[in-house]
C-alpha cells in the first residue's frame, strides 16, 4: 500500500479522497486552501515559545484541559507502558492562550475548522446510503460551534540519548475524533498501519495537509471509515538534532451527537480519556 497525495484541485478530489480514507483512514491533500505561509509563521512563533520558560505560566489545568502540558505528564497510548517524548500547548478559541500568539493560531483553527467542514461534506456525499444513513445528522453540522475541537501544538525535542528504554515520539494510536487535521510537520516521521501490519510513512512534503479517520467516526459509521494506527517514530542520524513541531486540529462533535444506539460524543470522549489516564 502506498499513500498518494491527492491534489485538492482536481475534478475528482473528493471521490480520491474519500477512497484513500476509506481504503487506509489517511487522506493527503496538496493544494489546498490552508496558507502554507501561515503554518510557517506558527511553527516559528511556537518553537520560540516552547524553548521559553514563558510556557510555565501556562500550565494544563486538569478541570479545562487547556494550556501547557510538559513532557514529565506527557500522554501515555492507550495499549502502552511508558510516555510519549514530547511536550504540547492545548488550544481552544476559549481557553488560555499567549497574547503574542493569539492571532495567528486563532486564524489557522478557523481556516482548519472550515476545510474540516467541506471534507466532512465529502466524506458524507461519498458514502454508501445504507451508511450515510446511518449518521444522526449532517457530518459537518456535528461540529458546527463545537467548543470541543482541540488545536494541539505539539513540540518533539531533539532526542538526547538519554530517553526511555522504548520511547518513542509518539507510539502506535488512534484518534479519538471525527477526523484530524494535520499540515505536514517541519520534521517527517509520522507513519500508518496498513490492513497487512507494515508500517508505511505518510507523504510529509512540506505545504500537504494530512488528514485522518478518527474512532468517532469510525463509530459513527459502524467500520466502513477505519480509524487505523499511527506512530511518529524517532529521528536517526542528524535529524535527531532537529525538534519537531506538529498542528492536529481534533475535530470534535459537540457533546450530544449521538455517535450510534451505544454513544454520544460525550459518553464516548469520556470513556476514552478514562482510558488514557487523562481524567
Amino acid at each position: 500500500m502506498k499513500l498518494e497525495t491527492i491534489d485538492y484541485r482536481a475534478k475528482d478530489c473528493p471521490q480520491q479522497f474519500v477512497a484513500s480514507l476509506r481504503e487506509t483512514g489517511f487522506g493527503v491533500l496538496s493544494n489546498h486552501p490552508v496558507s502554507q505561509e501561515l503554518v510557517e509563521k506558527i511553527y516559528q512563533e511556537w518553537y520560540a515559545f516552547f524553548q521559553s520558560e514563558q510556557k510555565n505560566d501556562y500550565l494544563f489545568k486538569p478541570e479545562t484541559q487547556d494550556g501547557f502540558f510538559p513532557a514529565s505528564i506527557s500522554e501515555t497510548a492507550k495499549g502502552h507502558s511508558v510516555k510519549d517524548i514530547k511536550e504540547y500547548f492545548h488550544v481552544y478559541p476559549w481557553g488560555r492562550i499567549p497574547e503574542s500568539l493569539k492571532q495567528n493560531i486563532l486564524a489557522y483553527y478557523a481556516h482548519a475548522n472550515a476545510l474540516a467542514a467541506e471534507l466532512l461534506g465529502w466524506i458524507e456525499e461519498y458514502a454508501p446510503k445504507d451508511i450515510a444513513d446511518k449518521f444522526s445528522m449532517p457530518l459537518p453540522q456535528m461540529i458546527e460551534n463545537s467548543q470541543k475541537t482541540l488545536l494541539r501544538v505539539l513540540h518533539y525535542p531533539p532526542m538526547l540519548g538519554d530517553e526511555e528504554l522504548g520511547a518513542i515520539r509518539s507510539a502506535a494510536h488512534e484518534d479519538i475524533n471525527l477526523i484530524t487535521v494535520l499540515p505536514a510537520a517541519n520534521e517527517p516521521g509520522l507513519q500508518v498501519k496498513t490492513k497487512e501490519g507494515n508500517w508505511v510513512d505518510v507523504p510529509s512534503d512540506f505545504g500537504n495537509i494530512i488528514i485522518n479517520i478518527g474512532d468517532m467516526l469510525q463509530e459513527a459509521s459502524a467500520g466502513y471509515y477505519p480509524s487505523t494506527s499511527h506512530r511518529v517514530i524517532n529521528p536517526q542520524g542528524s535529524d535527531k538534532t532537529k525538534s519537531r513541531i506538529s498542528l492536529p486540529l481534533f475535530l470534535h462533535p459537540n457533546p450530544e451527537v449521538v455517535l450510534s444506539e451505544r454513544h454520544t460524543a460525550d459518553s464516548y470522549l469520556m470513556e476514552r480519556l478514562r482510558e488514557l489516564g487523562v481524567i
